[in-house]
């Protein structure tokens, strides 16, 4: 029996997902509703977000090496007051970004990786409100295939 490829393989790695958050950015900058909240982005805000999707769906850890990746990207959400209307979206801009650049589209993947944004972007938001604070550590997530007990898999050490 082969071996089931990460969603991080089977969507064809960095440099595709690399092609999907730079043409994405392209287009939140011109975007009326999110192109405030990223206004002050760095240019390689893609490529850090490329690392970060990347090691969520099963590729190499590039995105914070120390281990500490998903607290790191807690902390940039805190006190943005982001609300519903601008993750949505973000959420519908991204898909159609990937429609637009080709990325996997058979509905295993997409049921995955559509998940995984819904997961991300709604805990995105609530990290954003005033008063949350950053926890001392949290697990990178990391998002794998619908399988019993669902397609988030946080402890990957068994």
């Amino acid at each position: 029996m082969a071996e089931v490829p990460s969603l991080y393989d089977w969507l064809g790695g960095r440099e595709v997902l690399l092609t999907l958050t730079t043409e994405f950015y392209r287009r939140v900058a011109l975007d009326e509703i999110l192109s405030p909240v990223f206004a002050h982005m760095d240019a390689d805000h893609p490529a850090h977000v490329a690392d970060f999707i990347g090691e969520v769906l099963g590729g190499p850890v590039l995105y914070d090496p120390s281990g500490d990746g998903h607290v790191r990207m807690i902390g940039h959400h805190l006190n943005k007051h982001l609300g519903e209307t601008q993750r949505r979206r973000w959420f519908d801009l991204l898909l159609t970004t990937a429609d637009d650049v080709g990325l996997a589209d058979d509905p295993e993947f997409r049921s995955a990786f559509v998940g995984y944004l819904e997961w991300g972007s709604r805990l995105a938001v609530i990290n954003s409100q005033p008063g949350v604070a950053l926890p001392p550590s949290s697990p990178m997530p990391k998002w794998s295939w619908g399988a019993p007990g669902g397609p988030f898999i946080s402890d990957t050490s068994a």
